[in-house]
């Protein structure tokens, strides 16, 4: 598979060392730091690819020269990566945004991004001889390792901590790994693996540390950068394509991190033309990274010490030197870091669920919940190119598959979170407050799109009945014969417009009463607004409410 480019090199980010790549230390030899880099003969692999590519499968190792595994012999896989780029219509059309794109990590082996991890990081612990490790985790990567490393048969000891849902917990346990529970924060956790490793004398995965784990995200880069083509069409000179913005939720920052460079080394080669902007989203009961670069851009992270959230899969207090680089690249070459509440949370996994039908687990959901509010700051335009990593899916394993011991517990010492527990928001709590007098819900609407992304939004419940018409003077007449509780009205419309609708409705002693909300693209004049007048509940624009906005627009006029 690898056509022989030349060696790959490794080099300290932080003085410029550089040595052949073989058995990579921990620290730089020459000025200590612990950021090493991999750099590989770009020249070569520029010449290569073109003609290799077409041969290969879509997988992440299609991009084997840039993958530092020395044989193939090593190589472990299940067919990672690959992963669909979808457009999300629904979304984008509510938001007046026509280029979202959702990168589906959630199609994994294991369900989650983390096994593009996993497989390079078991793939060259295996080239080392590594027979036995040990790694630290909230849940994912201690599931996509424990697969990986049940194939590669090494044995695999995972320190969670004791946060970790169970049934992330007992899919570990299910692959055979020795599942190790620690009552304690994250951070903490990663102390108590370390000092196990040291003292067994076994092998420890660094996380964002690991050349490996960074290597292997620079392959959702190359993906993207290859699918987008076949949505947004010519624009550059170039065969690949940039997002506008790339956007990710964090804990430990390692996503971001290997896109980043994976798109220099695309920009490097000629494959694209620029780097993308990153927006990197975290739970605000744990947003380490959020809270340094709001206060005057620190160089260094400040630790969050007590976590505050209930997704525990991001919450780690001290993302150790992920934050100094992202912070570098968000100064210098714009982007974004942002916090959304649990809540937020909740609510985008609703709403990406119930318009484009993507079920997530929360970490993902966060990155959609930073979307909509970087969207309502207008840090992103609207128009931009859009691609949120959705990093992942649950899956919770049978419990009667196993017994009762599969978990040994280590307690320390800490501070339990006092946490409400989630409830439902949005678009659920909205319509369980709609009157109960409201049944049924008339949509005159002449764009079958706009008329679908209303009906889902309506209809996440299934208990209105739901009326609608593509022209005005068919919208009028299906309202006078049903007289329907609720009317949503389009203004442009063929034939019979929907000022004409809105008089004649408010012209029949009958239909007075019944409420109104113009929901339009149009931008309109003071003299159409005043047309308009008090005779509707309210106006909203295309593009720029939510589902929740609608919502609670409906909840106001009807109870």
């Amino acid at each position: 598979m690898n056509l022989c480019p030349a060696s790959p090199r490794l080099k300290c980010a932080n003085c410029d060392y550089e040595e052949p790549f073989e058995r990579p230390p921990t620290e730089c030899p020459k000025c200590g730091g612990g950021w090493l880099d991999v750099v590989y003969d770009y020249e070569s692999v520029s010449r290569i690819w073109p003609e290799a590519l077409r041969g290969r499968p879509f997988n992440m190792w299609r991009y084997r020269e840039l993958l530092h595994l020395n044989d193939d012999a090593n190589l472990i896989s299940m067919g990672e990566g690959g992963t669909p780029l979808l457009r999300a219509v629904n979304l984008g059309l509510m938001l007046g945004c026509p280029h979202i794109y959702v990168k589906d990590e959630r199609q994994g082996p294991t369900g989650s991004f983390k096994d593009r991890q996993a497989s390079l990081s078991i793939s060259f612990m295996k080239e080392l001889g590594i027979t036995e490790a040990v790694v630290a985790s909230t849940g994912n990567v201690a599931i996509s390792y424990s697969a990986y490393s049940a194939l590669a048969g090494i044995k695999l000891w995972a320190f969670l901590t004791s946060l970790v849902p169970s049934e992330k917990m007992r899919e570990v346990a299910l692959y055979g790994s020795e599942v190790i529970k620690v009552t304690s924060t994250y951070d903490q956790t990663k102390q108590v693996a370390a000092e196990f490793a040291a003292r067994k004398g076994i092998f420890r995965d660094r996380g964002i540390r690991s050349i490996s784990a960074r290597e292997s995200m620079k392959t959702v880069a190359f993906e993207i950068a290859e699918q987008l083509p076949q949505f947004v069409g010519p624009g550059n000179n170039t065969p690949w394509r940039t997002p506008d913005w790339y956007i990710q939720s964090v804990s430990g920052g390692m996503g971001p991190v290997g896109v980043w460079k994976g798109y220099q080394e695309l920009l490097q080669m000629g494959l694209v033309d620029r780097m993308p902007k990153l927006a990197c989203i975290q739970a605000a009961g744990c947003a380490p990274m959020v809270n340094s670069f709001e206060k005057g851009m620190l160089d260094s992270v400040e630790p969050v010490l007590n976590p505050q959230t209930l997704v525990i899969t991001v919450a780690t207090g001290n993302p150790g030197p992920a934050y100094p680089f992202l912070a570098h690249v968000v100064k210098e070459h714009g982007g974004a870091f942002e916090a959304v509440t649990d809540e937020e949370t909740f609510h985008a996994m609703h709403v990406m669920a119930k318009l484009d039908g993507l079920s997530m687990e929360t970490a993902a959901a966060m990155a959609f919940a930073g979307l909509f509010k970087l969207l309502n700051k207008g840090v992103i335009k609207r128009d931009e190119v859009i691609v949120v990593n959705c990093s992942g899916h649950t899956f919770p394993v049978e419990k009667h598959l196993l017994g009762d011991e599969w978990a040994r517990t280590i307690e320390l010492p800490m501070e339990e979170p006092h946490l409400a527990p989630p409830a439902e928001e949005g678009l659920l709590g909205s319509l369980e407050q709609i009157d109960a007098r409201v049944h049924s819900i008339a949509i005159l609407e002449d764009n079958p799109q706009s008329a679908l992304l209303l009906r889902r939004i309506l209809q996440t419940r299934g208990d209105y009945q739901i009326l609608e018409a593509r022209d005005g003077a068919e919208g009028l007449a299906m309202v006078q014969r049903e007289r329907p509780d609720l009317v949503l009205l389009d203004l442009m419309m063929p034939g019979m417009d929907g000022f004409e609708v809105l008089e004649a409705l408010k012209a029949d002693p009958e239909l007075s009463k019944v409420p109104v909300v113009v929901i339009t693209a149009k931008d309109l004049t003071s003299a159409e607004r005043k047309r308009l007048g008090d005779q509707i509940e309210a106006l909203m624009e295309k593009g720029a409410f939510t589902d929740e906005d609608l919502l609670d627009e409906i909840l106001k006029r009807t109870v």
